[in-house]
Formats: structure tokens, C-alpha cells, sequence
């Protein structure tokens, strides 16, 4: 985006990771970035209205024409397309605008969500934040002062940011039935306040702090849109979809949702015969991202233990037969880091019994496999792998489909398991090898017949790409066995 030298240069305070009170114990503990990123080991606490316009100067500079102070109230349709936008200007007066296509960022004001009917709430996260900034207040000890403090207590929990500015963002999230109720009865500066005063950890670090602003009340909580794009117009951000904001998440899925919805919009007018298929993978591509989070937010709240009260023991998950071995997220979750974010749950909390059974059984899988092949390259009698058939698991295929390029979207190879039925995209080389596999040819009669025009050189490099192919595809289980006698 070409933003980052800005970002880096504006003082906003490195985040290394997030400490807690959450889980089986009420002491805090805290997990890093640097633990499952090598690369990334710290994001930003940044200051909203800094950062946003640091991305705001950063569109005028890559040629973007700004218009501050406008404010779109209509998106203009010529029948299903849209054409144009309504706006106001900063003295109130009404214009149209006409454009070639209409990108949806308005947040939580869903502009199109509302116009189109589209808009789905998530009955799992049915929550209230309610929250303010203040001044004075302590930070976490070394080597978490940069971190987000996020306490459970027993009505919902409470989150404590650090900013470069002095300041603290300070919220509680609670039921939302019971969160309206009190701020009506009370008012939500002394809601807010009266939560705060029921947890220890939070408490103490507001000990001296003052509250420097009033409090915000945020009850739009966690939906999707139906469908994020159609013709001449898409959704990106909080626009398509919110999820509870526990992983502080909302930037990261604004931010992938823009990159992705750039790319759209440039396919949509450059191919326009392939925009229905880019817009069903962007639309794929940004509902996985947010799934994930979703996931991981359902399991934190149901797992748990510090306080039994109506609000945790209404968000337990109670259908947790869905998290079989071939659900996408346990998947992910599996074969990661012992202090993975999502995977805190198995030792901090209680997990559901099928999440953590499955975990377990995909992960006593993928090392049983990974063993196996060590034998078989170890046993000259048994020739390695090229004497091997491989035969494929239920379901799985390659397709073409758009696949996210170099800005755009591009025609490309994807892979569909039962895991992953959206499609994960692939090399040629891999759609070439699993094309080949049909439970009769050995890794040998594959390689002979992809390589049947190539000189020995080629033919031994090509070799040494499909074995190795065939084994990452025979450990994560895309490839179910491998046949050696």
C-alpha cells in the first residue's frame, strides 16, 4: 500500500502480543506474536483517527481524488447495477456523483447492507461494548506494558489498550439485553465505571487514572452481509461483516478486505466476463478470514472458567459435534505452535471435548504419516516413495478459477478437499500431479508420464518435485495412502 514508512514513523506504540485473565486460573498470563511469526513479531497500538489518516494522505498520494467533509447518504442503481452515489458536502449540500464502480467502506453504517436488506446478525454474539479513554493509568510490567490487557470478570470482560498519546482505551463487553438496561437505568459513563469496579486486574491499573472522555456505546455487534458484491458495486470492511472484537480484528480484516476488493474492482472493469467468478472468490477469500475469527472468539468464550454467570453460560458452545477432523478451522488450528493463539484454549480454559479430540486426532495423524515416510526413505529394500501409489482422499479435485495475482484477480488452478471445499489455489505442478493420480500409477509412472519429453537432467529434477509434492499432499491427508506393495 506504500503506507508502512508512515505507520513506522509515527510514534504509535509496537504491540508484541496480548496478556489476559482468562481461562482456568485468575492470574494474567500472555502470549507473543514472535511465537507463531518470525517475521512479524509486533503490530501497532495505533490511534484511530492518526492512522486513518495517515491511509487517507497515503490514497491522495498514490493519486486518489479525496473529498473530506462529504458524507454519502445513496448508492444510485440503474436496475440490479450501481451507477453512481448522493452525497452532502460539508455546508449540506446535496450532489450526485457518477462512477464506474462503487467500493462499500462505510463500516458500520453498512450503507448497501441496510439498502439491499442484506444484513445477517450473528446470534452467538449477541454483546454490548461500551467504552471510553483516560489518562494516568498504569502499565503492564515488563515486557507486556505494550500490550493489550484483555480480563474476564463475571459479567462479560474488559479490555485495556495502550496508546502513544498518554491515553487508554478502557471497554466492557457484556450482554446485550443487560448492557442496555443498565446504561438506560444509569447512564454509560457510570455503566462503564461499575463494571470496571468488579474486576481486580483492570481496577488496579486504573487506580489512578482519570476518565477523559465520555463513553462510547457500540451495539451493532457481530453480522455478515448475504452477499458482498453484484454488479458495479462491492463490500469491504466492517461494511460486509463484524465479528466480536476480542482479537482485535478489525483492522486486519479491513486492511486484507481492501487489498482484495482493489483487486476486484480491477478484474470487474478490465474482464468483466470473469467478474461473477472473482467476486464469488473474493467473497470466499474475505468470509474464511472472518471465520476464523469468529472460530477462535466462539471457543475463548466457551471455554471459560472464571466465572459462572448468566453471560458465560449463555455463550457455551453446545453443538461442538461440528468440530469433526475435517472442519476447516481445527485444520488450521492443528499442527501449530504450542502457544498459537488458538490453541491457548487446550491449556488455558476447557475446551469443547470433539475440538480437542479432533485436534488431536488430525495432529497424531500428520505425525504418524510424517514418520512413515521417514521409514520409507530410510528402507533402501522398500525403493523410497517412487514404487508408491498414491491414492487420493473423498473429494478432493483441481479446478480453474480466479486466484489473487499481482493486483488482480487471474485464472489459476485451485484445490477443493472436504476441509477446504472453497478451494486452497496451487502450482501447476500440483494440479498436474493430482490430475495424474488415479489409485493405479506408482509416484515412478506419474513422474514418467509428466516428464516423458524432458532430458535426464530434467527428468531427475522433475522426479525429485513430484516425490516431494506427493509427500506434502500425502501428510496433510489430501493424498489418504500411499500403496507400496
Amino acid at each position: 500500500m506504500g503506507a508502512l514508512t508512515a505507520v513506522e514513523n509515527a510514534g504509535f506504540l509496537k504491540k508484541y502480543g496480548a496478556t489476559m485473565v482468562w481461562g482456568s486460573g485468575d492470574a494474567p498470563w500472555s502470549w507473543y506474536f514472535k511465537e507463531t511469526s518470525h517475521r512479524y513479531p509486533h503490530s501497532y497500538q495505533v490511534w484511530r483517527p492518526k492512522f486513518d489518516q495517515i491511509l487517507l494522505e497515503n490514497a491522495k498520494s498514490q493519486g486518489v481524488t479525496v473529498l473530506e467533509g462529504h458524507q454519502v447518504t445513496e448508492v444510485i442503481f440503474d436496475g440490479d447495477e450501481a451507477i453512481g452515489v448522493e452525497f452532502t458536502n460539508a455546508e449540506g449540500v446535496a450532489g450526485e456523483a457518477q462512477c464506474r464502480f462503487v467500493v462499500d467502506a462505510s463500516g458500520q453504517s453498512t450503507l448497501l447492507g441496510r439498502h439491499l436488506e442484506l444484513k445477517q446478525w450473528d446470534p452467538f454474539f449477541q454483546n454490548l461494548a461500551v467504552y471510553a479513554y483516560f489518562t494516568g493509568a498504569q502499565s503492564l510490567p515488563d515486557p507486556d506494558q505494550n500490550n493489550i490487557f484483555i480480563e474476564s470478570y463475571r459479567h462479560g470482560w474488559l479490555w485495556s489498550i495502550p496508546l502513544n498519546n498518554g491515553r487508554t482505551s478502557v471497554g466492557a463487553v457484556v450482554d446485550s439485553k443487560i448492557g442496555q438496561e443498565g446504561i438506560q437505568q444509569n447512564g454509560a459513563n457510570a455503566f462503564l465505571e461499575a463494571q470496571l469496579a468488579q474486576s481486580s486486574h483492570t481496577w488496579a491499573l486504573l487506580e489512578n487514572a482519570e476518565m477523559d472522555s465520555e463513553a462510547t456505546v457500540v451495539m451493532d455487534w457481530s453480522y455478515t452481509a448475504d452477499k458482498l458484491f453484484g454488479p458495479g458495486y462491492i463490500l469491504a470492511g466492517d461494511a460486509a461483516c463484524f465479528v466480536d472484537p476480542l482479537f482485535s480484528s478489525g483492522v486486519h480484516l479491513a486492511l486484507m478486505s481492501g487489498v482484495l476488493a482493489a483487486a476486484y474492482v480491477t478484474t470487474a472493469l478490465n474482464e468483466p466476463a470473469m467478474a461473477g467468478d472473482a467476486g464469488e472468490v473474493y467473497q470466499q477469500l474475505y468470509l474464511k478470514e472472518y471465520n476464523q475469527f469468529r472460530e477462535m472468539a466462539r471457543l475463548f468464550y466457551s471455554s471459560n472458567l472464571n466465572a459462572e454467570s448468566y453471560f458465560w453460560e449463555a455463550r457455551r458452545i453446545t453443538n461442538s459435534a461440528e468440530y469433526s477432523p475435517r472442519h476447516s478451522f481445527i485444520q488450521a488450528v492443528a499442527g501449530q505452535p504450542p502457544r498459537g493463539y488458538e490453541r491457548v484454549v487446550l491449556d488455558r480454559g476447557q475446551a469443547p471435548e470433539e475440538f480437542v479430540e479432533s485436534i488431536r486426532a488430525v495432529e497424531n495423524e500428520r505425525q504418524s504419516r510424517t514418520q512413515w515416510l521417514a521409514a520409507l526413505a530410510s528402507d533402501p529394500q522398500r525403493n523410497q516413495i517412487l514404487h508408491a501409489v498414491p491414492r487420493l482422499a473423498e473429494g478432493v479435485q483441481v479446478e480453474r478459477k480466479p486466484v489473487l495475482g499481482e493486483g488482480e484477480f487471474v485464472q489459476g488452478h485451485v484445490l477443493n478437499t472436504v476441509s477446504q471445499p472453497e478451494g486452497t489455489p496451487c502450482s501447476p505442478l500440483v494440479a498436474a500431479v493430482i490430475v495424474e493420480i488415479d489409485g493405479q500409477k506408482s509416484v515412478s509412472d506419474i513422474v514418467d508420464g509428466m516428464g516423458q519429453h524432458l532430458d535426464q537432467a530434467g527428468h531427475s529434477q522433475l522426479e525429485e518435485a513430484v516425490s516431494r509434492t506427493i509427500e506434502i499432499l500425502y501428510v496433510d491427508g489430501t493424498v489418504a495412502g500411499l500403496v507400496t506393495e
